[in-house]
């Protein structure tokens, strides 16, 4: 009982972040942000939106750390020796999606530092875009599911973020259709999601 009340607990505080993290990432929010308080205030928007992100999901961390856990599995070596290359390859290409997408517009220090007007948003198609449309969901799944120790809260907090992603990257697509259009559709049309394909897009 006890671990399904813990399990319970982690889920409900995952859904919790996640409606806050959705809501501020629609549409709609920051439009009535900007009549609310203006356009000046996107340049903020960002950095901010990135920052109460993180510090709202330390609190999942912290009940997954904290709750009585109990361990399902132990990947032992030489297995995890796979593993954990696996783990470092998903770290470089988290690191290389970033740098591609651009380090200062990710954190949103770009539209902090720039005296000019915000230049509109640009599709990124090349790199590891070309392989999949979410390289940086792609990543991080990659990483957390090759965790070698997993345990009942790791593991309800894995699956309940992966539900997230998932229903997150539909949910960001639908959004750049609006921005893109008929780009994003041919875009969408010849590249998969976030499982690569064997040959490239196109061939």
């Amino acid at each position: 009982m006890n671990i399904l009340i813990n399990v319970l607990t982690l889920v409900v505080s995952i859904l919790l972040w996640g409606a806050v993290h959705s809501i501020l990432a629609s549409v709609w929010f920051k439009a009535w942000l900007r009549r609310k308080a203006g356009e000046k205030i996107m340049r903020f928007y960002r950095l901010a939106y990135n920052l109460v992100s993180l510090l709202t999901f330390l609190p999942v961390l912290w009940l997954a750390a904290t709750l009585p856990d109990q361990t399902l599995y132990i990947i032992p070596w030489p297995w995890v020796a796979l593993t954990t290359a696996g783990q470092l390859f998903a770290a470089i290409l988290l690191g290389v999606g970033v740098f591609q997408t651009g380090v200062l517009d990710f954190t949103g220090l770009s539209a902090l530092l720039s005296s000019r007007p915000p230049e509109p948003e640009r599709l990124v198609t090349n790199g590891l875009y070309r392989w999949v449309r979410h390289p940086l969901y792609t990543a991080g799944l990659l990483f957390i599911w090759l965790t070698p120790v997993m345990t009942i809260n790791l593991l309800t907090m894995y699956a309940a973020a992966t539900v997230y992603i998932i229903l997150g990257a539909y949910y960001e697509e639908r959004k750049l259709l609006q921005v893109f259009g008929a780009e994003y559709a041919r875009y969408q049309a010849s590249t998969p999601m976030l499982l690569p394909r064997w040959k490239r897009p196109g061939q």
